[in-house]
Formats: structure tokens, sequence, C-alpha cells
């Protein structure tokens, strides 16, 4: 009885596919059913995130039937008449293993080296485990792939840094402040950039935050949607004094804050670090003020460039995460004439 996988995902299928042929939570439980009751699968798991629809399933039939058939069974499940052999790919083992396993690894994410599908394909293993829908082949694989997920993590570097703006200036707060819990950031502009810098930072514990744009009603409703208060935007240099970090991104054809008028603000905080996020082209801060003490300045080449050299880092490891890959899926698949080496996962009937 083989393993096979059939699915998509972000690089095959535009999202306009992916969301018609996604399974709520709720539906795969019945859908499952219908996988073991119809006859291609023994055992089934359903994984579907925004990213990718994918089954896995041990089962009897000769691979080109059984993938004929979970084709059908996709286009039934969900009333879908347009052909989908373009966007499908399919595996037969070993490169079905493979693949679970670089998915539980984050390799085939379109984040390399992300975390969260771990956590989705775990749960998705277990909604299918817990109703009787896995048996020892699918067991042993996503057992093993969450155990191979662990050492790919402790063994490599692919999760080394971020790869998004919003993130590295993030992690650029974290190095400068001991705890964000009690920064205060100022928001000065409403756009797409600046509002997900302030919401990482609100997701890793800052509690107060200040927008300012020359719309007020555009001000409130960030300020309203981050948990935060506006401010007329002819009084934001007033606060300015209280803030730790500032995010800009307006449309100033010219700098908003030089050299001069932020070396006076600096003298009503003696010591205490400033990060100023400069995500506007053309930039809203002055080059100048990051010769100032205490005064830490980075554009959005700046943030851009360090997400750039994290995202080469990460594929520089991906070499070794694929060795390892390769190594337990051999494992796996011809186990040796020999009882487990201590430390390989039980089987979940024996948990």
């Amino acid at each position: 009885m083989g393993i096979l996988v059939i699915g998509l995902n972000h690089r095959t299928a535009p999202v306009v596919v992916r969301e018609r042929l996604a399974f709520a939570e709720a539906r795969v439980p019945a859908a499952l059913q219908t996988l073991r009751e119809t006859g291609v699968a023994d055992e089934a798991v359903i994984l579907s995130t925004c990213n990718r629809v994918e089954i896995y399933v041990a089962s009897r039939l000769p691979p080109e039937l059984a993938f004929g058939d979970l084709e059908e069974f996709l286009h039934r499940c969900h009333d879908y008449h347009d052909p989908l052999t373009d966007h499908l790919y399919r595996y037969t083992e070993p490169q079905s293993v493979e693949h679970l396993f670089r998915v539980a690894c984050g390799l085939d994410s379109m984040v390399l080296g992300e975390t969260e599908i771990l956590g989705q394909l775990k749960q998705a293993y277990e909604l299918a485990r817990q109703r009787g829908f896995t048996g020892p082949r699918l067991n042993r694989a996503f057992q093993r792939a969450f155990h191979v997920a662990k050492q790919v993590r402790t063994r490599t570097q692919i999760q080394r840094g971020s790869t998004s703006v919003a993130a590295v200036a993030v992690e650029l707060a974290e190095r400068l402040f001991s705890s964000l819990r009690d920064r205060t950031v100022l928001v000065i502009g409403a756009g797409d950039t600046s509002e997900k810098v302030a919401r990482a930072l609100v997701s890793r514990g800052v509690t107060r935050v200040w927008v300012t744009n020359r719309t007020l009603e555009r001000a409130e409703a960030l300020a309203g949607a981050l948990g935060g208060r506006a401010i007329r935007f002819e009084e934001w240099s007033e606060a300015f004094p209280q803030v730790d970090i500032v995010i800009s991104s307006t449309s100033s054809p010219t700098y908003l804050l030089d050299r001069p008028r932020l070396e006076r603000w600096m003298r009503q905080r003696p010591r205490r670090p400033l990060l100023l996020v400069d995500i506007a082209v053309p930039r809203d801060i002055d080059p100048a003020v990051n010769e100032l003490d205490d005064v830490y300045l980075y554009n959005v080449d700046d943030l851009q460039g360090i997400a750039d050299d994290y995202l080469r880092q990460r594929q520089a490891e991906v070499a070794r995460c694929e060795a390892i890959i390769r190594e337990k899926v051999r494992a796996l698949l011809d186990p040796p004439p020999h009882p487990a080496a201590p430390g390989d996962p039980a089987p979940s009937h024996a948990r």
C-alpha cells in the first residue's frame, strides 16, 4: 500500500482556484469519509490552508487510477468544472514522502523556513487521526515528518532572520529595546506598509500606538484598528519627545524631520534611544539624523537589504535541509532489519 499525494499550492494555482478548492475544517471529516467509502484511500489526511490544498492517502489502487479518482473527488466535492490538470501535482513514493517532509520543514512555503505550516499540518493530521482516518502508513509518515522538521530547525539555520520589511523592523526594535511592552510608537502616515509594521509591533507587545495623518479620518481609522489613538497632523511634533519608535510613510516632497529639529527634541529625552523607520519614497527623514547619539534610522532600502540577506542565508541552508530529508525518507521507506533507534517517534497507537 503506497503513500500518494495530490494537491496544488501558491506556485501551481492562483488564489481564485485555491479558494474554490479549499476545505473548511468543518467539512473535512465528511470529505475523509467520502474518500474511504469510494475505495480510493484506506487512510487519508486533507491539508487545506490559504496557500495549499493537499490530499495525502495510503491506497491499494494503482497510482494512475488513484490519482484519477482523487482529481474527480476534488471536482465533485467543490462542484468545480474547470480543468485542474495544469494546477495539480501528483507524487508517489518516495517523492510523496519527501514532499510531506519538505512541507513540514517549511521548504515548500511562500516564506522559506516558516513555521506556521508545521502547526497547520499537525492540526490536519490530528483531525484525521482522532476520527480514525489514518493508520500505520500515514501515522508513521506524519509522525516522522514532525520529527524531521524539529531536526531541520535545530541542525540548520533555515529559520534565520526575517524576510519581510515589517518583520525586520520589529527585529531591529527588539534588539534596541529590552522590551517593547512599555514603548510608544508614532505612526506618521497611514499607508499599507506602515500599518503592517505597526501591527507587527503590536503583536510583539507594544500597547501605546499614536497615529497621525494629514487626513484625520484615516488616522482615526488606523488608530482604531491598532487599539491606539489619533493625533492631528499639526500636533504630532508636540508628542515626539515621548516616542520611542517612529514609523513614517507619507507623500511629503520634503523631509518631515531634519537634523536640527531632531537634535532639539533629543535634548528633552537624554540617553533614551530612538528608532526611526522611514518607509517613505521620497524619504521623510533626513539621513543626517543618523549621526546623532541614540538615534537609529533605517529606510526602506536598509530594511529590504537586511531581509534579502536573511533570505540568501536561508536559501544557502536548503541543501543541508534536503540532505536530512533524503536520509530520513530512506530510513522510513527502507528501514533496517533491526529495532528502531532510540528517539524515533512512537506510532500513534502506542501513545
